[in-house]
């Protein structure tokens, strides 16, 4: 497009340019041949090469006008925006100038036709030549007058000698009021002067056939500065009259003198004579020329008017395209903002309204352009801000759910989905009451809110917060287990700019599970220092009261007693037991770390279990790899020891004994995570899903005579070497084929240097 511009704007200055040389070569050709009319010379030696030159002008300003004649109508062919009104325009400057311009042709033509026949009239010629015969009486008359006064004058020389011969000049000058007298010798010498002569080294001396005249006629007399041609301003024509002065009769023998006066003609006859006289002339060589005067003029005039007409058509279609160029400007930016180019658009630096009009669009197409660059700008930011957001939603812990007034959700994060296991990005769109073992949560949720309603303004609360316990879903794993899966939420809700309800929760059953455990190390120390004083004194009194007895009672009742006093230490033992394991949950010591060799540590435990003849076998699978870790051996070794148990148990409670199910011991060395895993598999039943979210809690156990402590001791021991612990079901084809507990220790840190 911006080329297209570009050789269109070029073509418009190519245009211009050529259109005013045209013009211009026209008119000084036109000016030319006007002035060729007033010069018969210049008439007669350029008048058809001038005639020639302007019709070249008029054919190339023709065919400019069928040119843009031709492009306007394939512009109104094709449609285009503003073709129409440029044509209208064209026409209508067209007619303006064509129509004008004839008339004053027709009227011009016969103008000329009609005076050109006036100016040659009978009584025309007869007065000019009655002007000039005037003229020319009234200058014989002034010249017969002078010559008579100065044939007097001369009378009053004839007995003057040459010396003195000025004086009486000078008298003589100032009687006959001349401009200037000379005496002259016959020889053609100046005997004396007076007036203008008498500064000039040579005066004018008059002709020798004007001496020879005045000896034989006694005066002669002539003009100077009327004969055609003349160099003399009318200021100085004058009449000279030569006389030859009278001698005496002792004289006669002398040589005889001269005497030229010289009068100034008045400057008015001399003006008109010379302009009857050159009126005459010209009158007789336009009466030779007439008809090719009249060619002239109705040519000259004719070619004036096409110039005129032509020079109006083409500065029509100009001032057209002037006017219609920012229309079109106008109507190819409208089009491009409706399609929504917002692209700088071009102005016109013109300062009429139509170019104004042109930058008060451009600057309204930028201020759009900017109004949609801040938008988008603004639009990105948000989009920015909300892909921000919704990151951090995603990758929250807690759940945040978006409900409406009537619980149906607009959204939610993954983190509802884990908490809930429920897939809630299914049910968007629908009630949260609707969705299977969430009915009584969003039963509870609703009742907050409501209650949240009533007492905000009363209370000025911007938010509530509620926790709630959920059941397992229906169909799951845990479901009908007694509600050991159960689920401890913290819901916190607040109203959203839009009257949506926000809701955020999450699980606290880990949390409740570790207060668990603190109210179980407390409970611990108590039963350890409660019940394990008077355990002591128990066992004493009865073994003494079974020592006492013996052999002083029948056989039936000693055998009572025996078995009663049995009973009774057993079960002190037992409750010592007990008590010595929470004691020992209860007090276990801060571990020591150092750097220690998890496989060594491995080895050393392996030897307490025997080998592939144990009822169930202990089978090592050790990573050579494996760095060194920090730990704590004697707490580490307490660890394997509960685990391989507890792996023991499990595998023989299954019944599945004998080599070829041994219980595993692993280490592993991850090199993504940079820790060492430790794990050890059985081949038992596996965990039910409520043991898995509280197998490391006090008394939560799936043995029939368990306290439960042993791997909540392991948990304790893996918080204090800083360790992950996971518990986890092994499955083979779907089913449950045994129980994997891992942890995952930190490796040594290398010495700095």
């Amino acid at each position: 497009m911006r080329l297209d511009r570009q050789k269109s704007k070029a073509l418009r200055w190519t245009l211009a340019i050529v259109v005013a040389i045209v013009v211009a070569i026209g008119l000084v050709l036109l000016f030319l041949l006007t002035q060729a009319t007033d010069n018969r010379a210049m008439y007669e030696r350029n008048y058809a090469r001038l005639f020639t030159l302007n019709v070249v002008v008029a054919v190339v300003l023709l065919g400019v006008i069928s040119w843009v004649a031709w492009r306007l109508f394939r512009r109104l062919r094709q449609g285009r925006f503003g073709s129409r009104l440029l044509v209208k325009l064209a026409a209508v400057f067209a007619l303006a100038g064509f129509v004008p311009g004839l008339l004053i042709y027709v009227v011009s033509y016969q103008f000329v036709s009609r005076s050109i026949e006036s100016w040659f009239d009978v009584q025309v010629e007869g007065a000019l030549e009655a002007g000039l015969g005037l003229g020319r009486a009234t200058i014989e008359t002034l010249s017969s007058d002078l010559a008579s006064k100065t044939r007097a004058s001369a009378a009053q020389l004839q007995d003057t000698p040459d010396v003195v011969a000025g004086l009486m000049l000078e008298r003589l000058r100032e009687q006959l009021e001349v401009r200037d007298a000379t005496l002259w010798s016959g020889s053609g010498q100046v005997l004396a002067s007076v007036g203008e002569s008498r500064f000039q080294l040579n005066p004018e001396k008059p002709a020798p056939s004007q001496f020879r005249q005045a000896r034989t006629q006694r005066a002669v007399t002539w003009v100077e500065g009327l004969e055609d041609g003349s160099a003399m301003a009318p200021a100085q024509a004058r009449i000279k009259a030569l006389v030859v002065v009278p001698r005496t009769g002792l004289d006669m023998l002398d040589e005889p003198r001269f005497l030229v006066v010289t009068q100034a003609l008045p400057e008015t006859l001399v003006a008109n004579a010379l302009a009857v006289t050159e009126a005459h002339r010209e009158y007789q060589e336009r009466a030779l020329a007439r008809q090719g005067l009249r060619r002239m003029y109705i040519g000259t005039l004719t070619l004036s008017l096409f110039l005129a007409v032509f020079g109006a058509v083409l500065l029509a279609v100009v001032l057209g395209n002037q006017i219609t160029r920012p229309l079109l400007l106008l109507a190819d930016g409208v089009r491009q903002v409706a399609a929504g180019d917002l692209t700088p658009k071009a102005a016109l630096q013109g300062r009429d309204e139509l170019g104004g009009l042109t930058r008060s669009f451009a600057d309204m197409t930028q201020q759009l352009a900017d109004a949609r660059g801040a938008v988008e700008s603004s639009m990105e930011q948000v989009n920015a801000a909300r892909e921000n957001l919704q990151t951090i939603l995603d990758n929250l812990t807690a759940g945040v759910m978006v409900l409406d007034a009537q619980g149906v959700i607009r959204s939610v994060n993954p983190g509802a989905t884990r908490i809930l296991r429920v897939p809630l990005a299914a049910w968007e769109g629908k009630r949260l009451a609707d969705i299977e073992g969430l009915a009584d949560f969003a039963r509870n949720v609703q009742q907050q809110f409501d209650r949240f309603v009533e007492e905000r303004a009363e209370h000025a609360l911007d938010h509530w917060q509620q926790s709630f316990e959920l059941g397992p879903p229906s169909g799951s794993p845990a479901a009908g287990t007694g509600g050991e899966s159960t689920l401890t939420l913290v819901a916190r809700g607040a109203e959203l700019p839009g009257k949506d309800w926000l809701l955020v929760f999450d699980d606290i059953s880990e949390i409740v599970s570790a207060q668990r455990a603190q109210a179980w190390g407390e409970v611990a120390r108590r039963l350890a220092h409660e019940i394990k004083n008077p355990l002591t004194p128990i066992q004493l009194s009865a073994e003494r009261l079974e020592k006492k007895l013996t052999g002083k009672v029948e056989a039936a009742e000693q055998t009572v007693l025996t078995k009663s006093v049995k009973t009774i230490v057993d079960q002190v033992d037992a409750m010592k037991r007990l008590v010595n394991e929470f004691r020992d949950y209860a007090r276990l010591p801060a571990a020591e770390l150092k750097p220690l060799e998890l496989n060594a540590l491995v080895g050393e435990v392996m030897h307490l279990y025997g080998g592939d003849s144990a009822r169930v076998p202990v089978r090592a699978d050790l990573d050579e790899r494996c760095p060194r870790v920090m730990g704590d051996a004697q707490q580490l070794r307490q660890v394997l020891h509960n685990l391989l148990q507890n792996a023991q148990d499990a595998t023989d409670t299954a019944g599945r004994s004998g080599p070829e199910f041994p219980v595993i011991v692993r280490t592993q060395w991850v090199e993504a995570s940079g820790r060492v895993r430790l794990s050890v598999l059985d081949w038992g039943v596996g965990f039910p899903e409520a043991i898995l979210k509280r197998a490391f809690e006090p008394y939560v156990t799936t043995k029939a005579k368990g306290t439960g402590l042993g791997l909540a001791v392991v948990k304790k021991i893996a918080d204090e070497h800083g360790a992950r612990i996971d518990l986890a079901n092994r499955l083979a084809e779907e089913q449950v084929v045994g129980a994997q507990v891992s942890l995952s220790f930190a490796v040594e840190k290398p010495a700095p240097a």
